[in-house]
């Protein structure tokens, strides 16, 4: 065995100390900047159904994950590119569905095929003004 072998443990804390330096938000703040608003990154699931004008596209709704969010908006985790310009976000929460209506401000690849979708929340939007939420399973 040689004298200077590299310890292997040390290499995976190091490698893992590196990825999470180049991906940690506080990080990433002081390199770009800071943004208007702060992030806070949570994940749920949340089930997001594009409207074109005024009607739901039902048919092209996907569930996705969260990835942060700030007071204002919410980036979700696609595992293609679905753009879009606005949509209705349904969470479930204590064991009800609330729906938000957003709209997309950007779509930014995070590799190994997966993307990024960033929406502005404007307003809750009651299942009554869009009687197809009712029939979806979430």
């Amino acid at each position: 065995m040689p004298l200077f072998t590299e310890n292997i443990e040390s290499r995976v804390k190091s490698f893992l100390i590196k990825l999470v330096n180049n991906n940690c938000p506080e990080v990433k703040s002081l390199m770009d900047g800071p943004r208007r608003d702060s992030r806070v990154n949570l994940t749920v699931v949340v089930m997001v159904v594009p409207l074109e004008g005024k009607t739901l596209q039902a048919g092209q709704a996907l569930m996705a994950v969260t990835k942060e969010f700030s007071a204002t908006g919410v980036a979700v985790v696609l595992d293609h590119p679905r753009p879009m310009d606005e949509a209705v976000l349904g969470f479930r929460f204590e064991g009800e569905m609330t729906y938000i209506r957003g709209k997309a401000k950007h779509l930014s690849p995070l590799g190994g095929g997966f993307y990024q979708l960033g929406f502005e929340l404007s307003e809750i939007v009651a299942p009554s003004d869009y009687p197809t939420l009712k029939t979806m399973n979430f």
